[in-house]
């Protein structure tokens, strides 16, 4: 089956080919349910389903099932894709079908049983919710320093100046040593002598 067309923005896909539903009752419900949201359109078939609601005082049960089908096999499709399900929007196509005979003992005598071409396609797109984070944000938040790492490195370089002096007292202190012991030799050698 070709494409009806395609979108512009990131989409999902799905065919359903030589479905035993009526062709009328899809065009009708693919007409309602044609660029509206997921949600909304889901609603609609479910309620149409279970009779709650109803288009042109029908309720299009068999239609409605089987496009329910085909809606939730689109999204899982949109959901493998990665695509926001918070921004998909319907977008449903029914075409004729092939015709196939039903035949009887007689050749002339015999039921012709239609069929109906199904596509279904989620296209992503709307207004980004604002719960959504971009990435330049995430990326200051990264980058962005907050005030406890900010007390951490003022206590890692007070802790680097302590070592610094302490190294130096050390050295200072070994300085002190040897020339606390190279006078206490020179005494001493001076005593025996």
């Amino acid at each position: 089956m070709k494409q009806t067309f395609e979108p512009k923005h990131n989409y999902a896909k799905t065919f359903g080919s030589d479905m035993k539903i009526s062709m009328k009752a899809s065009m009708v419900l693919c007409d309602v349910i044609r660029n509206k949201p997921l949600t909304r359109s889901r609603r609609l078939l479910e309620d149409l389903i279970a009779q709650r609601r109803s288009l042109r005082g029908k309720y299009y049960t068999k239609a409605a099932k089987a496009i329910l089908l085909l809606l939730n096999s689109c999204e899982k499709n949109a959901e493998f894709k990665g695509l926001d399900t918070g921004r998909l929007f319907v977008h449903a196509s029914a075409h004729k079908g092939t015709n196939i005979q039903r035949r009887r003992r007689k050749g002339a005598f015999g039921s012709t049983m239609k069929s109906t071409n199904m596509e279904i396609m989620l296209v992503e797109r709307g207004k980004q919710p604002k719960d959504m984070v971009s990435k330049k944000k995430i990326k200051e938040q990264l980058t962005k320093k907050s005030d406890v790492d900010a007390e951490v490195e003022k206590e890692k370089e007070d802790l680097k100046r302590d070592l610094d002096t302490v190294k130096k007292e050390q050295e200072e202190l070994k300085k002190d040593v040897e020339e606390a012991e190279q006078t206490s030799k020179t005494k001493m050698e001076e005593e025996k002598i």
